[in-house]
């Protein structure tokens, strides 16, 4: 470049940054490639082209506009005669454009700085970002990262008061602003605010007396109201029909307490921002156990739960043996009756079949890994099932984006390995800051949480990882590198637990745990949890979990009349790069969600690109079991079958997974609730004329197709289509 070759350009936010005119070829390069042209010395004479006006226009001395630049490469192009490229690249402008304004008008004027979605602005503008007393949103997305990362790294200064927090901050924001690692939502929604709470996970008591219960039930609207999920174990509580002495009456039971707590959990929002969540969880050896399996029967039926059966090790072999056992009651610790476990075992997968209620989950495996025995008992999870918590315990979640983990460059596409090293240490500090930052709703809980400092750190980005390494999910190759992976970040996350341990100090009930035999000095109780990351997939822009990609080319219900064709950006770009991108194709693959019978998309493609339905039961439970062998809470994950699947099948999946060592399962056949997120069903058609009128953005991708289309809420990112949780 010679020295009238700007050396800086100004963004349209006012901020200057270095000029790059590699940025320009590459823009040049994607227009042709849109119009079928891959011609990589044509984009960098163009752009020669271009660098030589900006120096006679701008002599050197006058920094030129983004804006100024474009139009200087949209001449450049129709001087050149490459008309073609030059429409691409100017409806490519326009559509940058319109989702700018788009934006903008989510923020309130504020530009996304950081790229972000549509989507994932429009979730971040309902759910995250700080707003004024009229709900005048305050701070873009960036900013909001900003005080997530600059509160946190605040505890460094509890440990050391020489500590250089600047320095700190500025690794969490990196990180979080690169979007390889999100923490959960109660992080991002109430770090640096009066709120304070910000973890995601709560474990309550339910008490066999009245009192006791309402008292958890009180705790329950506290937590939620701060934006966490809760889970209890209504074991304890005596069955219905049930002596009462105090009173002289008949005791209702569980399923009437958990009615309750349906109830009022109907009536809280999550902090304003999220819909209350619980689990329920009964044991298969409790009295009421025959109603419990039957209680979401019915889809208007507890709707704010999602229910579980505790399987224990003792059940399984009678069920294996077509034996009875044993029914006890809580109250008398005696046995009420027998009954025979094969046909409770086949009602539980009726009922899994018939709706995707109750899931189950193995209660001596939670308790087998429970790091302090001696502090308690294992009775419940969190509402998605991978996090067990003792009563009155709290854990605060985040995940690693492992679709940022890839490097590409010679030629090679593999796992950076050095990146996902510093990325696990970086989190394992951040997860483990954010305990001393949390403001907890119960000095319960606050006690338990700082004695035990659990943390769980998860991933998500798999399926996207796999798809980048051009490996199947449903694939051998697959499993052996989740193995490799999750083992990789257990060890490193047990070495940056270790590290903090020998300057913070051990967690305080390390001397009543299981670490002390083995001499291992951790700072956190628990490390690793897979979880579903819902809402904070879609910021990421990644697959959520370890789940396979949900569809490949879908509708987005991004908000109220404003319905966007989404395709995958892994699949987006493999596809203008090898040539055979269109966006009637794109509407095709819309309408089934998968690739596998397109032929315009090559086998090898079609191959990688393997959608939920498409993973056999099989697969998704040994994908689950791989992950669980190296985590030492539990796995978020669905099973996903097709509407014809048989009871058969629910039950093989079930006992491949005890057999496999899963902590639980959840199952789900397509169509079989009458509310799911994702769906196949008419998309209404939305104009920009109809939308002009209205205050949200107006749609950025006109629909004139009214054939049936794969469609998805605006925060479903995979897993569980039944859960808004």
């Amino acid at each position: 470049m010679s020295s009238l070759t700007p050396k800086q350009i100004k963004k349209r936010d006012g901020r200057v940054v270095e000029f790059d005119p590699e940025k320009i070829s590459n823009a040049i390069y994607k227009a042709a490639r849109e119009v079928g042209i891959k011609d990589e010395k044509l984009s960098a004479d163009i752009t020669d082209r271009v660098v030589l006006i900006l120096e006679k226009r701008f002599n050197g001395h006058t920094i030129p506009t983004v804006e100024q630049v474009q139009d200087i490469v949209e001449e450049a192009l129709i001087i050149l005669g490459q008309v073609k490229i030059a429409k691409a690249y100017i409806l490519y402008r326009e559509e940058r454009k319109e989702l700018r304004e788009a934006k903008a008008r989510i923020l309130d004027g504020a530009e996304d700085e950081l790229k972000l979605t549509l989507n994932a602005t429009k979730v971040l503008e309902r759910r995250y970002l700080l707003k004024d007393k009229t709900g005048k949103v305050i701070e873009t997305p960036k900013q909001m990262f900003e005080r997530v990362a600059k509160a946190i790294a605040k505890a460094d200064l509890k440990h050391d008061p020489k500590a250089d927090i600047k320095k700190t901050e500025e690794e969490f924001l990196e990180m979080m602003t690169n979007l390889e690692f999100m923490p959960n939502s109660p992080t991002l929604m109430n770090a640096g605010t009066e709120m304070g709470q910000l973890s995601a996970c709560f474990v309550l008591p339910v008490e066999d007396s009245m009192e006791k219960i309402f008292d958890s039930l009180k705790n329950t609207a506290l937590i939620h109201q701060t934006g966490g999920g809760t889970g209890f174990s209504f074991s304890r509580l005596r069955p219905h029909d049930d002596i009462v002495k105090s009173t002289g009456g008949i005791a209702s039971g569980p399923i009437s307490f958990m009615r309750v707590f349906d109830m009022a959990t109907e009536v809280i929002k999550q902090g304003g921002r999220r819909r209350g969540a619980n689990m329920g969880i009964l044991r298969v050896d409790h009295p009421d156990i025959l109603d419990f399996i039957v209680a979401k029967e019915k889809n208007d039926a507890l709707n704010n739960f999602n229910i579980s059966v505790g399987i224990t090790e003792k059940f399984m072999d009678a069920v294996e043996k077509d034996e009875e056992y044993e029914l006890i009651n809580p109250r008398t610790k005696e046995v009420s009756r027998k009954l025979n476990a094969r046909k409770i075992f086949d009602m539980i997968v009726t009922m899994a079949w018939k709706n995707g209620e109750p899931g189950i989950i193995f209660l001596d495996r939670l308790n087998k890994d429970n790091p302090t025995p001696a502090i308690g008992e294992i009775e419940s999870t969190n509402p998605c099932g991978e996090q067990p918590l003792l009563p009155y315990e709290s854990c605060n979640l985040g995940s690693i984006n492992l679709g940022r983990m890839v490097s590409t460059g010679n030629g090679s596409v593999e796992i950076d390995w050095d990146k996902l090293e510093k990325t696990v240490y970086t989190s394992v500090h951040f997860l483990d800051n954010v305990i001393d930052e949390s403001k907890f709703p119960l000095e319960k809980i606050s006690e338990l949480v700082h004695s035990n400092r659990k943390i769980g750190l998860g991933v998500m980005g798999w399926a996207d990882m796999l798809i980048l390494l051009n490996i199947p999910y449903n694939s051998d190759e697959a499993i052996r590198l989740a193995d490799k992976v999750i083992s990789f970040i257990r060890d490193k996350a047990i070495a940056a637990s270790t590290a903090l341990a020998v300057k913070r100090g051990t967690f305080p009930n390390w001397e009543k745990s299981i670490y002390k035999s083995k001499n291992l000095k951790l700072r956190n109780a628990t490390l690793l949890t897979i979880a579903p990351t819902g809402t904070i997939s879609v910021i990421a822009g990644c697959s959520s979990g370890v789940e396979p990609l949900f569809a490949v080319s879908f509708i987005r219900n991004v908000m109220e009349s404003t319905e966007l064709l989404e395709v995958n950006a892994l699949f987006e770009e493999e596809a203008k790069e090898s040539g055979f991108y269109s966006e009637s194709l794109m509407r095709r693959i819309a309408k089934q969600g998968h690739v596998q019978n397109i032929d315009e998309v090559p086998k090898a493609i079609r191959d990688i690109y393997v959608t939920a339905h498409e993973v056999s039961p099989e697969w998704h439970i040994r994908m689950q079991a791989v992950f669980q062998k190296h985590v030492d809470n539990a796995v978020s994950k669905t099973v996903n079958f097709s509407h014809d699947a048989t009871t058969e099948d629910i039950e093989k999946v079930y006992m491949l997974a005890w057999h496999l060592g899963c902590k639980g399962v959840t199952v789900y056949r397509d169509q079989s609730r009458e509310e799911q997120v994702l769906n196949i069903e008419k998309v209404n058609r939305v104009s920009r004329e109809e939308d002009k009128s209205k205050k949200e953005p107006e749609v950025v991708q006109e629909l004139d197709d009214t054939s049936n289309m794969v469609t998805v809420g605006s925060e479903f990112a995979g897993g569980c289509v039944t859960c808004t949780i």
